[in-house]
């Protein structure tokens, strides 16, 4: 049945979700030169995000402290970064200017 989740699970490479997703919504930031949020209304009822970077480097924190152009973890221009934590809590900056954000939201 979609929308139901098979097995989630640590793999050698990191989280494994054998489900189908169903996108529920989509957001791109393009003002991210200061620490930002991702928009609740747009993530209300998702299970997880897709967050690709596009023409320049991002940094993330989920730990409640804001990133910096230098301190986060990293998602490179052109990555796609899966996103299991909680959505409300994760932050993100620009590395160098003009960067964007492109995120689909989906249910599992």
């Amino acid at each position: 049945m979609a929308g139901q989740i098979k097995t989630v699970h640590q793999g050698q490479r990191g989280v494994v979700v054998d489900a189908f997703r169903k996108p529920i919504n989509y957001e791109q930031l393009t003002s991210i030169s200061g620490a930002t949020g991702l928009t609740a209304a747009k993530f209300d009822g998702a299970h997880y995000a897709e967050i690709q970077a596009e023409g320049q480097d991002v940094r993330y924190r989920d730990d409640g402290t804001n990133p910096t152009t230098s301190v986060g973890m990293i998602i490179f221009a052109g990555q796609t970064k899966p996103y299991f934590g909680d959505l409300s809590t994760i932050k993100l900056i620009e590395v160098t200017a003009t960067a964007k954000l492109n995120i689909t939201y989906y249910q599992l």
